[in-house]
């Protein structure tokens, strides 16, 4: 077996490990607290008091007009300096979650802006209140707008946690770099890390795919019922 495939092979089960250990569970968590974050803030800006809503708009402005590695880089280097101090795999978390609300509080509150005014009418016309009306009739049709560029965020999450390596999460690129500094073999490393990260991002594009036709055939049924 040629040296480079050997090493590759030898390679596969410590990347894999940080992979499901750190890379997913990053992933998963930040995405879950950073959409329910999201969520929060997009019916903030669209129902909430003006005070508020000038809060939730300047921490978006701040996450989506910063890069994502100087943000972590103020959490986990910066905080301590104010006596905040967060091991790596919080702050990471911390960071993300931030970055992805802001980010998806946007698309969430174009997806609710998208329903048509006639639904809510509709909705208070048969007796609901303002929350049954979002829960049961706005929401899932936003989710149907929603879902593919919040699927394409997520996708691009399980890329971007790669940064975390840089404030010493020993998720999947930084289980790459120390193999590089055992190895002296970085061509190689990074890229079995890179076919990692695109087998990751294929998956669950293909998963996308379906989610979309299922959201496609609900949204036809639901339209041929109206």
């Amino acid at each position: 077996m040629p040296y480079w495939l050997q090493l590759m092979v030898d390679s596969l089960g410590p990347l894999l490990w940080a992979a499901f250990a750190f890379t997913a569970p990053l992933t998963l968590l930040s995405f879950v607290f950073g959409l329910t974050l999201g969520l929060v803030v997009a019916l903030i800006r669209l129902f909430g008091p003006r005070p508020l809503v000038a809060v939730v708009r300047f921490y978006v402005w701040i996450f989506r007009g910063t890069p994502l590695l100087v943000q972590l880089f103020l959490i986990f280097y910066g905080l301590p300096s104010v006596g905040i101090l967060l091991d790596a795999f919080p702050a990471a978390l911390i960071g993300f979650t931030l970055n992805v609300g802001a980010y998806s509080s946007e698309i969430v509150r174009a997806a609710i802006g998208s329903v048509a005014k006639g639904q809510w009418e509709a909705a208070y016309s048969i007796g609901m209140t303002w929350t049954q009306a979002m829960r049961r009739t706005i929401l899932p049709q936003a989710a149907r707008v929603a879902v593919p560029p919040l699927s394409n965020t997520f996708i691009a999450l399980v890329k971007d946690t790669s940064l975390a390596a840089a404030i010493t999460v020993p998720e999947l690129f930084q289980a790459a770099q120390r193999i590089v500094a055992v190895s002296y073999e970085p061509l190689i490393l990074y890229v079995e890390a890179a076919l990692l990260y695109l087998a990751m991002s294929s998956v669950l594009s293909a998963l996308q795919t379906r989610l979309e036709a299922k959201l496609d055939r609900y949204g036809g049924f639901l339209e041929a019922r109206s």
